[in-house]
């Protein structure tokens, strides 16, 4: 059985003891139903962790002792930004879930013309927010210690605009391209990759992303859905030029 691990925003301790915050302290008590002297797990987001053992576990209340630093990096090698078209709910926490599990270093939702989510001004905070809540927890079980990045929605010619003068390979998925992942060169610092919504990207959307610098592939002779064709592509980059 693998040691339960819980992210705490907070500083982490430099003592040998700490107490949980109230949300880590409440999936370990109430749903773990962990014990006093189980081992644990705790880290910040920013590549700290630290073991130790549980001391007391009651209620609300879960404290830790022995705490040790532990020196990990589960990271890739290869930084992905992965730009996904705004999709159903589902679609976008099964995505953001296992794009974090796969490594990737960054997310950028887009709202495309085609996108069947709508999201703008508190609305789109708070998805944010939740999706930044699925990462948590994809990261919790998967055991990175870094957090991937979750910026809130852009409307998508927006955000082509930023992407012009941005260095580094861009990659756009399109069913109708020739060129393949197998035929480019191997990027030298990550790539961003730009998945369309389930209806796919307009012909004029497409064109914008390739006039700023995306270049158009395939994968394999078959139409992937939109939440296939991301973790699909990221699995790709990462057997190529990553760590799989």
């Amino acid at each position: 059985m693998s040691i339960p691990r819980f992210y705490c925003p907070v500083p982490l301790p430099t003592s040998t003891e700490f107490e949980l915050p109230p949300a880590a302290a409440h999936h370990a008590s109430r749903v773990l139903r962990l014990r006093v002297k189980d081992a644990v797990q705790l880290f910040d987001g920013t590549g700290h962790e630290l073991h130790g053992h549980i001391r007391e576990i009651s209620g609300k209340k879960v404290v830790l002792e022995k705490l040790q630093a532990c020196t990990v990096n589960r990271e890739s090698p290869f930084p992905i930004m992965l730009a996904q078209a705004l999709c159903s709910s589902e679609k976008m926490d099964w995505v953001a879930q296992k794009a974090s599990e796969l490594g990737v270093a960054a997310i950028q939702p887009v709202q495309t013309r085609r996108s069947v989510a709508k999201l703008a001004g508190e609305r789109a905070e708070k998805r944010t927010e939740h999706w930044r809540g699925v990462i948590i927890a994809a990261c919790e079980q998967c055991g990175r210690s870094r957090l991937p990045l979750i910026y809130a929605p852009q409307e998508f010619s927006n955000w082509i605009a930023t992407m012009r003068n941005v260095s580094g390979q861009k990659f756009i998925l399109l069913p109708e391209a020739a060129a393949t992942l197998q035929q480019q060169p191997k990027p030298q610092a990550g790539v961003t990759l730009l998945i369309g919504p389930e209806g796919g990207f307009e012909e004029d959307e497409a064109q914008l992303a390739q006039q700023a610098g995306f270049v158009a592939i395939r994968l394999g002779t078959r139409i992937l859905r939109t939440e296939t064709a991301a973790l699909a592509a990221i699995t790709a980059l990462q057997t190529l030029w990553g760590d799989l």
